[in-house]
């Protein structure tokens, strides 16, 4: 659609059957790496677990997953120059609350699709594709930073005539909902996120209120910085890898190892979870513009800006562990905080009825 268009218009998602019989082609002649001693998650995404998840993906039923997708409304708009694709589910209370559900890296509007039923009689749900991921493509420009997406996403619901909203999001999606806390626009209810993304500034009096927890959670951060390559790679080359996820089938899911290991072995996303996000990625072609998001937010470096927005936080097990001194410090308005003893970092994968049961709490106060 023209980029410049405002309308908004009911959209189908159709992918046509020569891009699935290429896919099949590709999978069919792959050619694997030399595997590592021990083939294990160590030294990255092991063959073997390639091996397992390309004959599953030879069987993958995408019609049935493209149907759950068109099974509810679709549409596409545009702002700032931009295609937004995004789901619209208005829910039978009239007095339910506006909310956006805002997606990971490496994932997409499709990771919410289980949490949908279980919201729909208390929320409003706007799912936007964040710009360069699925349908929210082409990218017809440079410097898309999680506070562009925040003000898109406002934008969005305005047009939709929310003069009132919340927000939800883990990941990338926590980045935007935080960037929305900052903004904290007239009529917004808060922002409920998986993570708040602050860290040691090496200021020692920081450590004085850390207890096990917090140590434990610095543990964890230090083990994911050893093995999030990916940070690096996308925050200093995206084009380089760009290449070989959109020449690669194989190549992009064994990049989307995060929906495996983030949680060192823990993951509860099932396989089918898994290559429906890589075959969207796939079947969109959207590598390039996913992966830019983290040399934009680099490239200059955006310094630290206090949240004074209201937010919400939910600590799941095996994700990353927000350590409440070091959040506390740049978000002056936390007003929620809850801890579940399962779910990672895709917890609207893993654990969609916890993430229900909180965002209740949460908005109903």
């Amino acid at each position: 659609m023209d980029t410049n268009d405002t309308q908004i218009r009911p959209f189908t998602i159709t992918i046509p059957e020569e891009a699935l019989e290429d896919l099949r082609t590709r999978l069919a002649s792959t050619r694997y790496a030399a595997a590592a001693p021990g083939d294990g998650w160590e030294y990255g995404t092991p063959v073997s677990y390639l091996q397992d998840m390309v004959a599953r993906w030879q069987a993958f039923d995408w019609q049935a997953q493209e149907a759950r997708m068109n099974a509810v409304p679709n549409f596409l708009t545009g702002i700032d120059g931009q295609t937004i694709h995004f789901v619209h589910i208005r829910s039978a209370n009239r007095d339910a609350t506006p909310l956006l559900l805002l997606h990971t890296y490496p994932g997409s509007f499709a990771e919410f699709l289980d949490l949908v039923p279980l919201l729909t009689d208390d929320f409003h749900l706007v799912i936007p594709s964040m710009p360069g991921f699925g349908f929210s493509t082409p990218v017809v420009d440079g410097g898309w930073t999680m506070d562009r997406v925040a003000r898109t996403y406002d934008t969005l619901m305005r047009r939709l005539g929310y003069s009132s909203y919340g927000a939800h999001g883990s990941d990338g999606g926590a980045m935007v909902g935080r960037e929305l806390a900052v903004l904290d626009p007239e009529g917004f209810l808060g922002a409920h996120v998986l993570q708040l993304f602050s860290f040691p500034s090496g200021d020692p009096a920081e450590f004085e209120a850390f207890g096990p927890k917090e140590y434990a959670a610095l543990e964890f951060m230090g083990w994911f910085q050893s093995v999030g390559g990916y940070n690096s790679m996308n925050g200093t080359r995206p084009q380089t890898i760009a290449a070989a996820l959109s020449d690669s089938p194989v190549g992009q899911l064994a990049y989307n190892e995060l929906f495996e290991s983030f949680g060192n072995g823990t993951s509860l996303v099932s396989p089918e979870q898994v290559l429906t996000q890589v075959s969207l990625y796939w079947l969109t072609n959207t590598s390039a513009g996913a992966v830019r998001y983290h040399y934009s937010e680099q490239h200059p470096a955006r310094e630290t800006v206090i949240s004074t927005g209201r937010i919400g936080v939910a600590v799941f097990k095996d994700d990353f562990q927000t350590i409440r001194p070091l959040a506390e410090r740049d978000n002056h308005n936390i007003a929620h905080w809850s801890e579940f003893d399962r779910g990672g970092h895709f917890a609207a994968l893993e654990a969609p009825e916890l993430v229900a049961e909180d965002l209740r709490a949460f908005f109903a106060s």
